[in-house]
């Protein structure tokens, strides 16, 4: 019973610790997932609460089901919409960028260690893939937006490249131990973990997304029975030879994408299972390291970390994505920087462990010492490298809550809330304003006192509106409700004047002094702008002509709706 009470008091206490010291990350800039794995050290047999936890089977087994469980979330978070600009650059990333990676960082581990060629290439299999948990939550959590083609492809590629780095370090395990069964069984068993992955992930989310939308459940079971059926389906791939890591990741993906009222049930309470797992992921591999064992490799693993970040990781964007994707030099410079490693390098060191490899304490350690750096110096630079980079876009403004109403079963109505801070708003009837068809004010918040709007009730800065919509009027109650200082910084960002995309070139040119080619007379500025970019346009994108920028404000798909012009 001591033991019992034991771990819920030092469990519930490490967690609540874990996520109050979060709070540091925003004061100081630090990474979240330093604090975590931070705490767990402080918790481990040379810290702090000196607690002995060696139990290498039992991490790998917590590490499954938390990376798991991110995963799936980050599906669910995932708009199938961005695979259109990064899909297949994803997939480039996940597979020859790993491979990539792997080799260069296993080349040189092989001579900082003293190495013979599998052994150092299998430390750089571990450390060779970006990791879902790091990159989901520092894009999450660093106040910035990232352009969407740059956004989707890290987000994609860390939800994917599992496999690869799994598949490379299991084949060379097994050929460090001599259990190797031939090449072709290696080449089978990666198609077979891409394969499976890809169909039963992609089918078995899509009948899951169906059930949860036909069933009528208590609110509370609707996230059960998702995470239930994702964790079943988790299970049955890996049983096949499958990715079980790919194919909750899809499923997540087009569970999500399906609209219905499940999902107002489903995302907060997997978002903060995400974080759940995050932080209890990161204090046990905190608590699993030994600190003073990390000390004897620290100079050999800091060399190998810093070649992973300044030469293996640009060196493999540079070869899998520039020369087939149509991406801007400080688009790949950013794509290069946040190949952030956390939690899967040091689950991956785990398998030497239990597998019985000689100096399997040396890449446990050294995987480890890797994600410390790697989260330390590009996890805490993420913000100013992206604004160095001119990859961030300005953030719009969003609702301040919002929720379904649950009363249709596709395409519900929701509950917007906006707080009034918008300088144009003030005095303003709300007859006069322009909201989107259907749009009905359901009640106006006034110093803490309800009123019931009319078409003549005038608005006052500071008001809080409740507005009855849907998700796709969205972006114009958005652009409605733009606060000032957001309307600066749009302004600054796209410039003062914004014009049509299907706006003719002749037509521009002849309104601003402008000259353009003959072929080019009937082409609109949309095509214009799109061709330059590759033909997947995003917000952000900008084209330089006649010694102007034409930055892409709006685009629906890859037809592009609006376009800023900024003189500087």
């Amino acid at each position: 019973m001591d033991a019992i009470n034991t771990l819920f008091l030092f469990s519930g206490f490490l967690i609540a610790l874990s996520i109050v010291a979060s709070r540091l990350s925003s004061l100081f800039g630090l990474p979240i997932l330093i604090i975590f794995l931070a705490l767990g050290m402080l918790a481990g047999e040379e810290g702090l609460l000196g607690i002995a936890f060696d139990n290498y089977a039992l991490a790998f087994v917590i590490g499954h089901l938390a990376l798991a469980m991110i995963l799936l979330d980050g599906g669910l978070q995932t708009r199938l919409s961005t695979f259109r600009v990064g899909f297949k650059p994803a997939l480039s990333l996940a597979t020859f960028g790993v491979l990539f990676t792997s080799g260069i960082v296993g080349g040189l581990a092989m001579w900082i260690f003293d190495l013979s060629l599998l052994e150092g290439l299998l430390i750089g299999a571990i450390v060779g893939s970006t990791d879902a948990a790091a990159v989901f939550s520092m894009l999450k959590g660093q106040g910035i937006t990232i352009n969407e083609r740059v956004s989707a492809t890290l987000e994609i590629e860390s939800g994917t490249n599992d496999p690869m780095a799994i598949f490379l370090t299991i084949m060379l395990i097994e050929l460090l131990t001599g259990e190797t069964s031939g090449w072709q069984s290696a080449f089978l068993f990666l198609v077979q973990q891409f394969g499976l992955g890809g169909v039963i992930g992609i089918g078995s989310g899509w009948l899951i997304a169906r059930l949860l939308i036909k069933l009528d459940l208590a609110p509370g079971l609707y996230s059960l029975l998702a995470l239930a059926l994702a964790f079943f389906v988790f299970g049955l791939t890996s049983s096949l030879g499958g990715s079980g890591f790919l194919a909750i990741y899809l499923c997540g993906l087009m569970i999500g994408n399906q609209p219905g009222k499940h999902l107002t049930h489903i995302l907060p309470v997997h978002d903060g299972l995400a974080w759940l797992s995050q932080i209890g992921l990161f204090l046990v591999l905190g608590m699993l390291v030994t600190p003073s064992e990390v000390l004897t490799y620290a100079v050999p693993a800091v060399l190998i970390a810093l070649a992973l970040i300044f030469i293996a990781r640009p060196l493999a964007v540079l070869i899998s994505v520039k020369p087939f994707f149509k991406f801007r030099w400080r688009e790949i410079g950013f794509i290069s920087w946040v190949g952030l490693r956390g939690a899967v390098p040091i689950v991956l060191a785990i398998f030497p462990v239990i597998g019985g490899v000689d100096n399997a304490a040396l890449y446990f350690n050294v995987a480890f010492a890797v994600v410390l750096l790697s989260l330390l110096v590009q996890g805490s630079t993420l913000s100013p490298v992206a604004r160095w980079l001119q990859v961030a876009v300005p953030r719009g403004r969003s609702p301040d809550q919002r929720g379904a109403l649950g009363i249709l079963p596709e395409n519900d109505f929701e509950m917007f809330v906006y707080k009034v801070d918008n300088p144009a708003l003030d005095e303003q009837q709300i007859r006069l304003l322009r909201f989107p068809s259907g749009t009905l004010i359901s009640a106006l918040f006034r110093e803490h006192h309800m009123l019931h709007p009319k078409g003549s009730t005038t608005l006052k800065l500071g008001d809080t509106l409740c507005v009855i919509s849907r998700s796709e009027d969205l972006p114009k109650l958005n652009q409605l409700f733009n606060g000032d200082a957001k309307l600066r910084q749009a302004e600054a960002f796209f410039g003062a004047f914004v014009l049509n995309g299907d706006a003719l070139l002749r037509d521009v040119a002849k309104a601003y002094g402008l000259t353009v080619s003959d072929n080019e007379q009937e082409t609109t500025l949309a095509e214009f702008i799109s061709r330059r970019v590759g033909g997947h346009p995003v917000v952000g994108d900008d084209v330089d002509w006649h010694g102007i920028h034409w930055v892409v404000n709006e685009v629906d798909g890859d037809k592009i709706q609006k376009v800023g012009m900024r003189l500087f």
